[in-house]
Formats: structure tokens, sequence, C-alpha cells
């Protein structure tokens, strides 16, 4: 290995990752500390899920050795993190971590222990950086919670490996970012990935196609459709049909015809044409009812949606591994075994044709087809969120792509996707759209990582199936359905098949879709009746389970409750911001601190909220914890065991 590059293990027998003499030092050029949920428990996830028998690479730090310190140009981020994460560990690290110009960050760092101990009256609030007192309230939530190993999450720890990587003396440090920004960080899996792919293609136009196609494909931001540029919309039209809004086909052949010669433009431009006064770059934004700018964002990014093509491709052309006791595809979705993931298709799979890799020329052209197909079914049947002109508050949103105007005029514009038998009426298909969109976002808030949305996995899977067959026929009119029977499988797994006795008290681990599916139930109830009280309810990131009735209650006001706590009835899920603030108060002061959270929240605590009233002379905690809990309780369950059919 260079003398350049330097394996650091996180933790060790001589210490830490921070234990040096040399200092690391965040330019001022860098942006601020902004890890948040996502990527942080991504983190906790990823270290979790090492294996016990390897290390396990978990990125590069880039670093410029300045005046006796290294200058971190690239890799902060993750760096800042596992810095607040052995400190929210216990860990002892060296104060060798430091923000330039950035005094509050570094005040921040000084005094994480007292943080973590809400020492506030031996530290200056004010001088604390929100960003990082975010992150330390994250992990130290993500490391306290009841599930939590801490004796096996050291042992993983352990074989955590970070690459510092030294640039070369005299670079251009300015140049070097720009560049590094401009490229992206590295070279990844996926990128590794098409390249093997494309070896298996001996026609070197083959191998242009193939690339085009996958280039579309990976661009997740907006529709694929316009990923593809030619002149006149020629190859767009050619696949997608004059509306852009056809299934692209099934045959090799026809995308040969499709994108061959001169009719596929490069994505980048001439300088001729860029410094032309009137020159604009075509971009994936469209239009709305009323003239609305509109663009879209996918819920997940490029490796993974491989992945879930890769089990899509599996399902359709049913490919088994040639060991009979062995499984083709792991359940979990890593992107970090991409590439073992498709070695072990092609390695070992067989299909009714014989072994894949005696036929790896035409696994490379069935995968890149299925990669377009699923990737159109993704984009106008999987919800993806959608922001109008120049907001930055988003929207869930199920959208098909049309155009409007004529020849080289054409641009897209954008209406619900359709769930109707023909003839039915725009406003029978309106709220078709809306029930798709409300069953999705709960199963989309539900599973927050990545790595465990097989819901998404078998949408695709039932949407492809017999050459797409369901979105040709009435049967896409159930679509809401087949969601729901996702969520209705994990609720009676993962709530009812473990609640024994008719004892439903899991506490904090009660699994979020059961809070989430019975919000939409309760929310479908509503629509469908007079009251319309919830007809505001949008599924968020509501992703912190809380007792109702605390478990600490604050010290000296009201008394413990030791035998019911934990009961469903007292569950309410919120999100992770307010979680200290609201977790030791009583039900009446929730209800009449939390006014604005509360009213869009989720259904089930503004039913607890409207619930918590004193009864005669008892007080409202009394009673609700006394008797209206268990009514609530009740009530709820009958909703969940009605939809789930449990007796």
């Amino acid at each position: 290995m260079s003398k350049l590059v330097t394996e650091l293990h996180i933790i060790g027998e001589n210490g830490n990752m921070f234990d040096t003499d040399m200092e690391y030092i965040i330019p001022l050029y860098q942006r601020a500390y902004a890890w948040e949920d996502k990527q942080l428990t991504q983190l906790i996830e990823d270290i979790n899920d090492v294996a016990e028998d390897s290390n396990y690479y978990i990125g590069s730090l880039i670093v410029s050795k300045q005046f006796g310190r290294y200058e971190v140009v690239d890799g902060q981020q993750r760096l800042t993190s596992l810095y607040l994460l052995l400190n929210c560990l216990g860990i002892k690290t060296k104060p060798t971590l430091t923000f330039a110009c950035r005094e509050k960050s570094n005040y921040t760092l000084r005094n994480i222990e007292e943080l973590l101990l809400e020492n506030r009256s031996k530290i200056d609030m004010d001088r604390i950086e929100p960003g990082i007192q975010r992150g330390i309230r994250i992990l130290s939530h993500e490391l306290t919670k009841d599930h939590f190993d801490r004796e096996s999450f050291m042992e993983k720890l352990a074989k955590i490996i970070v690459y510092r990587i030294e640039v070369p003396e005299n670079t251009d440090l300015n140049r070097y970012y720009e560049i590094m920004n401009t490229r992206g960080e590295q070279l990844e899996q996926h990128d590794i990935l098409k390249a093997t792919l494309m070896s298996y293609l001996s026609d070197d136009s083959e191998k242009g196609l193939f690339a085009k196609i996958w280039d579309a494909c990976s661009d997740m931001t907006g529709y694929v459709q316009m990923h593809f540029i030619s002149k006149n919309n020629a190859v767009r039209e050619a696949i997608f049909g004059s509306e852009w809004n056809s299934m692209p086909p099934n045959s090799w052949q026809k995308y040969k015809k499709a994108i061959s010669g001169t009719t596929q433009e490069t994505t980048g431009h001439k300088i001729c044409d860029l410094i032309e006064k009137n020159f604009k770059v075509e971009d994936d934004e469209g239009y709305v009812d009323g003239d609305v700018r509109v663009r879209f964002e996918s819920v997940i990014e490029f490796p993974y949606f491989l992945l879930h093509t890769l089990k899509v491709y599996v399902s359709l052309y049913g490919v088994t591994h040639e060991i009979a006791t062995s499984k083709i595809v792991d359940e979990l979705l890593d992107d970090k075994k991409l590439l073992d993931a498709f070695n072990r298709v092609v390695s070992c799979g067989i299909t009714d044709t014989g072994r894949i890799a005696d036929s790896k020329e035409d696994f490379a052209r069935g995968f890149i087809i299925c990669l377009l197909r699923t990737r159109y079914l993704f984009d106008k049947y999987i919800i993806k969120r959608e922001y109008a002109n120049d907001s930055a508050d988003g929207e869930w949103s199920l959208k098909s792509l049309y155009v409007s105007g004529q020849q080289s005029k054409k641009k897209a514009y954008y209406r619900n996707s359709k769930f109707t038998r023909p003839g039915e009426w725009t406003r029978t298909n309106d709220w078709r759209t809306k029930t798709n969109i409300m069953m999705q976002s709960a199963l989309r808030v539900s599973y927050t990582s990545p790595k465990v949305m097989h819901w998404i996995t078998k949408l695709l899977i039932w949407l492809s199936e017999a050459d797409c067959k369901n979105i040709k026929n009435d049967a896409i009119t159930k679509f809401d359905k087949v969601a729901e029977n996702i969520a209705i499988d994990a609720v009676r797994e993962n709530f009812f098949q473990v609640c024994s006795n008719g004892v439903y008290a899991m506490g904090v681990n009660t699994p979020h879709i059961v809070f989430n599916y019975l919000d939409y139930l309760l929310w479908n109830d509503d629509r469908n009746g007079k009251k319309k009280k919830y007809s505001d309810f949008v599924f968020e990131f509501r992703n912190s389970v809380e007792h109702w009735y605390p478990q600490n209650p604050s010290e000296g006001t009201f008394e413990q409750w030791k035998d019911g706590v934990d009961q469903f009835g007292n569950l309410c899920i919120i999100q992770r911001n307010v979680n200290s603030k609201f977790s030791n108060m009583s039900p009446e002061a929730k209800k009449s601190t939390f006014k604005d959270m509360i009213v869009k929240g989720s259904i089930k605590l503004r039913i607890m909220s409207e619930l918590t009233e004193k009864n005669g002379d008892k007080p409202a905690s009394l009673y609700w914890k006394e008797r209206a809990y268990k009514a609530h309780e009740e009530e709820m369950l009958g909703h969940l065991k009605k939809a789930c059919n449990i007796e």
C-alpha cells in the first residue's frame, strides 16, 4: 500500500482513530456539519451489518498535510460523525478534530459529555452549534434503544476501516475540491458493475447501447424518459411513444433500431452551443395544472434501485441457485454488497434455459431491458416527492409524464397516474390515486432504511409479472390493495403473532408500520364518512414511539405507572425532534403544550389527546391510566384486527 494511504481502524487495541498527535482540521470552504437521521441511522445500520469474519471498509478520508496537521479535503461529514459516535459510546477521544473559524462547532465538540448528561448549567447553550447537537441527540437515541446490543456493536466497530488518503504535495486544493465535487467522491460499486456487465457484450455498438440505457436509468431525478436526449425527441418517441408514456419494448432489436447511428445525442453540450446567447439546458422539470412548475425526487438512490431490479429479474426469469439449498439473492438490500449480489446471480444462477454463466451476453441484454422497464414502472407507480416551483416543502406524488405541443416544441407535463378502468371518471381516478399515495407513504415512513424497503420490490414484481399484464387490465384498480396487503402481512407477523394472550405491550419496540397502518385505516374510514376530520392528514417521518402517560414522570409531579405503561393504547408515534421535551410530561401537559404538533400529528395521537379529559373528580392523567387508555386500545385494535382478519 502507498505511503500516502493509511488504514485506520475506528477502534483497536491501541486506542481509536483520533488518538493521534496530528490534528484534523475542517477548512472553512467545507460546509458545516449536516448529517441527520437518514445518514446517521444508516451509519449505525452499516456497522451492525458487519460480518464476524471480515473487516469492513466504510469509506475514505482525503487529507492534505498542511503545517503539521491534516486538512480534510473530503469525508468530513463521516469523520465528524465517527467522532460523535465514539463520544456517545463513552469512548474518550483526544481533541484532534477542529473546525477552522467555526467557534461554535469547536465549543460543541469539546462539550459533548456535558450535552449527553444534559448538564446545561455547565455550558453556554448560546455557543452550541445546532447541527452537531442534533447529531449527538440522534446517535444517543439510537444507542439507547431497548434492542441495542452494545457488546456486539463494539465487536463490529472494531472491524470497521477507513482509508486515509493524503493528496500529493503542491496539489492545488481548490482545484482538487472543485473536480472532486464535479465528478463525485470516488468510483462507486455501481460504476464497476456497469463496466463488468458491459464486458459481457462483444460488440462495441451493443456496449454503447447498454451504456446509454444504463446512464439514463442511473439518474434518479425526474422521469427516465427525460434522460433520453436526441434531435426532435426521436429516441424518446421510439422507446416511449409519441406521448412519451408507453411501456418500453421488451426486444433488444427494437432498442438497437431506436438508439443507433446518430439518433442519440450525448447529454453533454458542445462549446459552440454553450456560448450561444439563448442556450438553455433541457431539464427534468415539467408542469402540472395551472402552469405550476414541478420537479421530482426519488425515494431511493440508484444502487438500491439496481438491487430491486435484480430481484425483479430473478422473479421474472425464475432464477434459482445451482445449489438448491442456497439463496440466489439476499433478503436485505445492502448497497455495500451490490457487486456480490450480481456476481452470485451470474456465477450461480440457473433458469429454464440453463446456467447464466454460460450465456452472460444474454444476461447483460436481458438485465438492461429489465432495468429500463422497471424504472418506467417505478417512476409511474411508486411514490416520489414532488416540489412545486421553488418550494422546499415537498408532497407525496404519483404522476405520469405526458407531453404537450407539437414536434420539436413538445414539453413535458404531469398528471395523476391512471388506476381506473377505461371510461371511468377523472375524479374516480383522483380518489384512487389519493388512496395509493396514502398507502405507499405509510409504508415509506415505516421503513426508513433503504435496506428494508421490500415493499418496493414486491410492488415492482407485481407490476412486472407476465409482461406487465396487471397494468393492462382492471387489476391496476386494486393496486392500493396490493400495497395494503404488504402492510397487513407485516402487522400480522410483527405485532399480532408476537403479542400473546391478548396482551399488546411491546412499548417502544412496537413496529412503526402498526401505527402507520392504523392511521391509514382511520384516515380511510374518515374519508368515507361524513365528518372529514382528517382530510388534512399526511404521513410524515414520525420515527419515535413514545408513551402518552410517561414511563418516568417528572420528579414529584404525579405517580409512576408500572403495570400498563407499555400497552398499545398508551403509545403514540411522533417526530424525534420533540422526543426529549415530550417524554416525561403528563398527558394534560402534553395536550396543552404541544397543541400545534398534535393537530398535525398522527391520527391516533389526535384521538388520544381528545380523550385526555378529567372525569368527575378524577384528573385527566389518572382517568387515562385507569380507564380511558383501555377503551382507546380496544377501539384501535378493533380497526387493526378487522383489517388483518384477526379474530
